[in-house]
């Protein structure tokens, strides 16, 4: 599947669908812009969804089986450093977003060797998430969502499609949904994790609805 491509009328407020047989039928004012298509977003999810949830479960599931809750939490860390070693050692950036989730873990490891209980690591990224879902809907409130800081990280697109009505206001909606979803997502996974097994927990957990991503929609 190509790249999908938009077009903004720059100034005007209003949009024009695609396809866009080249820059000369635009129009003055016209601005083309490319979007990435499904293909190459999966190229860029399928690895982070392994690197950052499925790697690390069955790395944490697998230890605890054969080692216990300490040789658990270590290869949890182990694989954490070790994500950002490799990327120093390729010379790829390491994201703000990356470093923070490295301290994250580290956190949640110390407060679980500490308490010496398995659910105390995985009750705290619940808790972090229903904070996330109230910094999202304070977002909403404060009319800055928090999907449109997001999406810099993953697609850059110029200011001028960013400051368009329609697409704050995909921002405002979406941000909305992510923060609804998320709150109802952790209230399940705390339920489920102080009423089932850990194992129950562990094989259930990654295939919530939003699969540990932000929900996505089409915004028309």
């Amino acid at each position: 599947m190509g790249d999908v491509v938009a077009t903004i009328q720059a100034g005007t407020g209003t949009s024009s669908p695609p396809p866009v047989a080249g820059p000369a039928q635009l129009g003055p004012g016209a601005m083309p812009v490319a979007l990435p298509s499904l293909k190459s977003l999966a190229r860029q999810a399928i690895p982070r969804l392994l690197e950052a949830v499925i790697i690390p479960l069955a790395l944490f599931y697998t230890a605890l089986a054969a080692f216990g809750l300490n040789s658990a939490l270590a290869a949890v860390l182990a694989w954490a450093y070790g994500s950002l070693a490799w990327r120093r050692l390729r010379g790829r950036p390491l994201s703000p977003s990356m470093i923070l989730a490295t301290v994250t873990i580290t956190a949640r490891v110390s407060l679980a060797a500490w308490s010496g209980s398995a659910i105390v690591y995985f009750l705290q990224p619940e808790l972090g998430t229903i904070c996330f879902s109230v910094m999202f809907l304070a977002s909403v409130w404060l009319r800055r969502p928090l999907v449109g800081k997001l999406v810099g990280e993953y697609v850059r697109l110029p200011r001028a499609v960013m400051a368009h009505e329609r697409m704050r206001s995909c921002f405002v909606q979406v941000t909305l949904l992510w923060a609804l979803v998320l709150l109802a997502n952790a209230t399940l996974s705390i339920w489920l994790l102080l009423s089932a097994t850990l194992g129950t927990y562990l094989l259930v957990r990654p295939s919530r609805p939003d699969g540990g991503w932000a929900p996505t929609r089409i915004c028309g």
